[in-house]
């Protein structure tokens, strides 16, 4: 019988994904607003990133874009609605092909499996590749607690594991961090001398990391897909320590969502086609890496076990609504961060979890409570560009209301809240009413407008709107067109 495992370390990383619930975004919303440094990161960045997604999309697609994107939308819902048909079909396959396959109910047991593979296997040292999912299971802190020294590869995940910080970005870990960031952690850490250039930051790395890889027993990584037909574990990487993580070690463990499972080889090529042009603007990550089983007799590369813990961790709860379902068909790009205003503004941090951005807003209160994360629904402008974004066309607009009205059924919409919501449902709700507001307000507000019209300091209430964004006050002429004759447009009937 084993030691029972210890619960993760409260290290810092730990406390910014995993805060005391229920979470208050506020603090957090401050810092990150007023750190300009980090607002000029991730906007720069998260900009460039979805200028290339479109040019990218449309110089493979064309015209065809939206089509391939429904098409991708209708695939994915098509394997949740069949889950069940295509996770039995996908463990059968692995079985045959020499794989163990696990099945965890939460996060605690998913830890459980994994440090109990490591212990049986006598594992001491541990490489891993970057993996939101086992983010999601605090599954470093659990190895290390084991005995088992672990090393994140993926090198911004490297970096902010020297600096005791945790990402903020699906795609890219260290997106609010630069390069004084990483060598200052590699000079801190490793005491050497890492000069703040890229190609000097990639040596460090690289002495540093080959002695892991070179020492390592057991490699652990996350799945972006599973292949049902053929058993087999699909890895998506761009610095190749995915490959090196999942072919030196003896011992390689994939934690994956159940979700990850798509039917066959054609449809991860037709997924594949999508997924690295929305997140990087690439025609294809530089490894795509195909895993079914350990090696064989005769080979020369792989893991002599190989195992797959499929998690659940609420999934099936999840699946169980068709509210947000098709939150479940999200293949992890990054897009919907990368076009979202609100997840430029403020970072990943300000989302107290694993999956920042417009999904993280919908999956977190889904997988850890509505009551644990009721900021999250309300970071958002409802402007639709993570929905143009995803390349599998899911709905997080629409998610979002929900989440939102679900607030309002149980009464636990702040009273602020819905006082705004009632001023709001009663200016808007007569256009006496509603000339009279905006008359007042463009009163109060003319004199402070700049030549365009936009305000940077507004007073009252509206002060607070304004200490991050310009408001724009109301224009002389009304939008609104003029009311039409009773005998109709022509006044003649």
């Amino acid at each position: 019988m084993t030691a029972p495992l210890p619960p993760p370390s409260p290290r810092r990383a730990r406390e910014i994904l995993f805060p005391i619930v229920p979470y208050q975004a506020a603090p957090r919303i401050a810092a990150a607003l007023a750190d300009e440094r980090l607002r000029a990161a991730v906007a720069s960045a998260t900009t460039l990133k979805d200028r290339t997604r479109v040019e990218t999309l449309a110089r493979t697609f064309g015209p065809e874009v939206d089509a391939r994107r429904e098409a991708a939308g209708r695939l994915r819902r098509h394997v949740l609605d069949h889950l069940d048909h295509y996770l039995a079909r996908f463990a059968a396959a692995a079985t045959a092909n020499g794989t163990t396959v696990h099945v965890a109910r939460d996060a605690a047991e998913a830890r459980e499996i994994v440090v109990r593979i490591a212990r049986e296997a006598g594992v001491t040292r541990c490489v891993k590749a970057k993996s939101m999912v086992t983010e999601e299971i605090a599954l470093l802190d659990a190895l290390v607690a084991a005995g088992v020294d672990t090393v994140e590869t993926d090198l911004g995940e490297y970096v902010l594991q020297l600096a005791d910080d945790a990402p903020s970005h699906i795609v890219t870990p260290m997106i609010h961090k630069s390069r004084h960031d990483a060598a200052a952690a590699f000079s801190a850490a490793l005491g050497v001398e890492a000069p703040p250039e890229p190609e000097a930051l990639t040596r460090v790395a690289r002495a540093s990391l080959r002695e892991a890889f070179r020492r390592a027993d057991l490699g652990v990584t996350g799945a972006n897909f599973l292949v049902a037909d053929t058993g087999t574990v699909v890895l998506c990487t761009n610095e190749g320590n995915g490959r090196l993580t999942t072919t030196t070690p003896r011992v390689h463990v994939a934690v994956a969502g159940i979700e990850k499972v798509v039917p066959d080889l054609p449809a991860l090529a037709s997924l594949l086609e999508l997924l690295a042009r929305s997140s990087t603007g690439q025609p294809l990550t530089v490894y795509t890496s195909l895993l079914t089983g350990p090696r064989r007799a005769g080979e020369l590369d792989g893991p002599a076990e190989s195992h797959v813990v499929l998690l659940d961790n609420g999934r099936t709860r999840i699946l169980a609504d068709p509210r947000f379902r098709e939150a479940l068909a999200c293949i992890r790009c990054g897009a919907c961060l990368n076009a979202c205003p609100v997840y430029r503004a403020v970072g990943g941090h300000a989302y107290g979890s694993v999956y920042p951005g417009p999904i993280g807003a919908v999956v977190t209160p889904l997988l850890r409570g509505l009551d644990a994360y009721p900021d999250l629904p309300h970071l958002t402008t409802l402007c639709g560009a993570c929905q143009a974004a995803c390349p599998v066309d899911i709905d997080l607009p629409r998610m979002l209301v929900a989440l939102k009205e679900e607030q309002r059924a149980r009464g636990v919409v702040p009273w602020r809240e819905r006082l705004a919501q009632r001023v709001a449902r009663f200016v808007l709700g007569g256009r006496l009413r509603f000339r009279l507001a905006r008359f007042v307000l463009r009163k109060v507000l003319r004199r402070r407008a700049d030549a365009d019209g936009f305000v940077d300091r507004a007073p009252s209430a509206l002060g607070r709107w304004t200490r991050t964004r310009s408001l724009r006050a109301p224009a002389a002429k009304p939008f609104s067109p003029p009311r039409p004759p009773k005998g109709g447009a022509d006044g003649a009937r």
